[in-house]
């Protein structure tokens, strides 16, 4: 048990855990220093963004390009540890860049917050009418709070009180909704539902209300945008839409529309569906400072908002079109956070060109769409396993410590084969022991 680990120097949290945990070896010491940045001012930095920082953790940053998106061209960062990922983007984006590329439009912005606050009285009709009474005050106290927002036409939207005792005992709600422009806005929301149960404890204290006083339980903005939406969709003639596969135009769309179905209505492929396309709106995320967490959460939500956990994503094949969308929540910023401060999602906002938050939205259901499409279409046709080992092969080899020599020749033997693990160990041994493959 340590105690004031946190009030420790960089030095001395990392000689705590060298001598602790690992017999004070010092080569355990250089892996932590090896990722240090060269630049102590970036360091520093980025010891700053969190807590009790010993090192960095490096994650790949690829680029996909040709996402065609409303007739502008990006190349778009993708950050992920996972093979094939980039790939399967890039490939799908050059696809439908050739068929019009992907059509997208914000359907919505607005974020939601909650004051959650009991209230054991038994008039509820007089708690509404003293809301309402008191909405304009809601705003007045948080002028200070909202004016630069409001200044880039944003601020609050509308404040409702919600009743919530069927849930919870005496359990009620004070909802806003809120525009945050380019920011994602969590202390921006936060601060104005602080003082939203500020005003309420006061005002309810001064009415003739029994009981007239309020629990607040907690203020915070919710991680569920589902009025924060993004659709974005491709389509094209059915007869044009084969590519690479021996399959006929007609077969591989209904077989496509099949797949996609079976997600809508079975929640164990649902998952394993929608984790896909969130590999590739995560790294697009990853890569812009977001926050991927929240974004998963609510993503996830939304998936399940009718009762049952459905894909993210949609096909259809009528009147000759093979038409494929996503609708999903994205609430993003493109300032505020770490978008100015960390030096690869600065690059990263800059190479897309400084999008919008509206814009980025747009750019990472695209993302995500493009990555659901490549991975659909691996499956309906040739098998996911083909494509995704092959990406694969690289991180068996050098797990081996292969030489590059040696990568040359295992990477070539496996051109027409999956390569599986215990074939590409095995195909290893033979090379380091001097045997030809055949």
């Amino acid at each position: 048990m340590v105690k004031g680990f946190s009030k420790l120097s960089k030095s001395a949290k990392i000689e705590w855990l060298i001598d602790i945990y690992f017999n004070g070896d010092v080569g355990a010491r250089e892996t932590l220093e090896n990722y240090w940045h060269s630049d102590e001012k970036l360091q520093k930095i980025h010891d700053e963004f969190t807590e009790n920082t010993v090192t960095n953790f490096y994650l790949p940053m690829g680029v996909a390009p040709n996402f065609l998106i409303n007739g502008k061209e990006y190349a778009v960062p993708m950050v992920t540890e996972e093979s094939s990922v980039v790939a399967a983007a890039a490939k799908s984006a050059g696809f439908w860049a050739d068929k019009g590329g992907f059509k997208a439009t914000v359907k919505s912005t607005t974020k939601i917050g909650h004051v959650h606050f009991l209230w054991k009285g038994q008039d509820k009709k007089a708690l509404a009418e003293f809301v309402e009474g008191i909405k304009d005050k809601f705003y007045t106290e948080t002028e200070g709070i909202t004016k630069n927002m409001r200044n880039r036409g944003g601020g609050i939207l509308g404040i409702e009180l919600v009743d919530k005792t069927v849930d919870v005992p005496h359990y009620y709600q004070l909802e806003a909704e809120f525009e945050t422009c380019d920011s994602m806005g969590a202390n921006f929301i936060n601060s104005c539902l602080e003082k939203f149960a500020d005003v309420l404890k006061e005002e309810i204290a001064q009415t003739s209300l029994s009981p007239n006083e309020v629990e607040i339980v907690m203020c915070i903005l919710s991680n569920f945008t589902p009025k924060c939406i993004v659709r974005v969709e491709v389509s094209f003639p059915i007869e044009q839409m084969v590519e690479g596969t021996e399959m006929s135009a007609e077969a591989f769309a209904e077989r496509f529309t099949t797949a996609v179905r079976i997600a809508e209505t079975q929640p164990y492929r649902a998952v394993t569906h929608n984790k896909g396309i969130m590999n590739g709106i995560d790294s697009v995320i990853l890569a812009t400072g977001n926050d991927f967490r929240a974004i998963e959460a609510s993503a996830h939500a939304y998936a399940s908002k009718d009762g049952q956990y459905t894909s993210l994503t949609h096909a259809d094949m009528s009147d000759g079109q093979f038409k494929f969308w996503i609708e999903v929540p994205l609430a993003l910023g493109t300032v505020g956070g770490i978008t100015g401060l960390h030096p690869m999602v600065k690059f990263a906002h800059r190479l897309m060109g400084k999008p919008s938050a509206a814009e980025l939205m747009m750019i990472s259901a695209a993302v995500g769409l493009a990555q659901n499409f490549a991975a659909l279409k691996s499956l309906t046709t040739t098998g996911i396993q083909q494509g995704h080992m092959k990406m694969h092969l690289l991180n068996i080899l050098n797990q081996l410590e292969a030489t590059e020599e040696e990568k040359k020749i295992i990477v070539k033997h496996f051109i027409k084969n999956t390569p599986h693990h215990a074939e590409v160990v095995e195909a290893f041994k033979k090379v380091r022991g001097g045997e030809v493959l055949t």
